[in-house]
């Protein structure tokens, strides 16, 4: 394992802020793996933590194939996570809203252009990623639909699913929509937690990784097989609001099947403590996101399900 300097921001009043890089094996840029960007997304920093301890072994061991060579990058935000902010401390950006960058601009565009010349030359891209709504998901793969994209090769993750995106404008200003016009095969990784740490999600989305390097032939490694993947689209999930704002009690969490008009969840009054409504299921499904702050506003999402015509 070698430890390199991908980024380094000097500062006149405190330890210079550096974006550390670890690599495993020699020769061909095969992977490159990144974790949180947001100050918020412990979870994903501490899946990159464990999935560096597991290349190590493997490297020890010799099984990193030969001319092959792995890049994880812990984290791109430690600022933000040391104050307990979710996005750059100083201005609040997003740097998950700033690729490609500018290596000539703001903070958070030189982040995102030198992070991402480093990572280019990668045939894969792997990133952790945290959903813009605080909440929990089915662990899954998500890619963006570029052109460019390869949903088969998404499939040998061997998570459950796999959710094809279509890029809104917004979309166009992340790592996985820039990945890929860059010419990688670039996916997203999403467990169901992001500011606590969840033991299983975390050791499920190390395995998937490990899977799916030994299955492009970048290392040795045998694991059991996984899932075989079923693919989603915006259109294969239905989205469920609140009508009312107040206490959220939920019944249910993400992988749970559920029936048509089953209560997914209570809004408590905040004063009062009595149940203002019911939030009912709209249909037969399985959860798939669930809202996890303890309020909710009007009109909020706070569940997205997958359609089942039958359980």
């Amino acid at each position: 394992m070698n430890k390199e300097v991908i980024f380094e921001l000097h500062s006149p009043y405190r330890n210079n802020f550096q974006i550390n890089g670890f690599t495993f094996g020699q020769g061909s840029p095969s992977a490159a793996i990144i974790g949180p960007m947001r100050g918020n997304e412990i979870q994903q920093l501490y899946i990159c933590s464990q999935l560096i301890q597991a290349l190590l072994a493997l490297e020890k061991k010799g099984a990193i194939s030969k001319n092959h060579k792995i890049l994880v990058i812990p984290s791109l935000n430690h600022y933000a996570m040391n104050v307990g902010k979710r996005f750059w401390a100083l201005d609040n950006t997003d740097i998950n809203r700033m690729f490609p960058g500018n290596i000539e601009g703001e903070t958070t565009q030189r982040i995102a252009a030198a992070v991402l010349e480093q990572v280019r030359a990668y045939t894969y891209g792997i990133q952790f990623a945290s959903f813009y709504m605080p909440g929990d998901f089915i662990p899954h793969v998500r890619m963006m639909e570029t052109g460019y994209n390869n949903a088969s090769l998404a499939t040998l993750f061997g998570l459950k699913y796999v959710f094809i995106r279509k890029p809104k404008l917004f979309d166009k200003t992340t790592l996985n929509f820039n990945w890929q016009t860059k010419g990688a095969q670039a996916f997203s990784l999403y467990t169901n937690q992001t500011d606590a740490i969840d033991e299983v999600s975390a050791k499920e989305a190390v395995t998937s990784i490990l899977r799916f390097l030994s299955r492009m032939g970048i290392i040795k490694y045998h694991t059991h097989s996984g899932y075989i993947s079923s693919t989603l689209e915006d259109d294969n999930l239905i989205t469920v609001h609140t009508h009312i704002a107040g206490i959220f009690r939920s019944k249910v969490k993400p992988g749970d099947e559920v029936v048509y008009q089953q209560a997914l969840a209570e809004i408590i009054h905040p004063y009062e403590g009595n149940v203002i409504a019911q939030i009912l299921s709209p249909t037969n499904g399985v959860i798939f996101f669930a809202h996890s702050n303890p309020l909710a506003m009007e009109n909020q999402v706070v569940f997205k399900l997958i359609h089942r015509q039958h359980i």
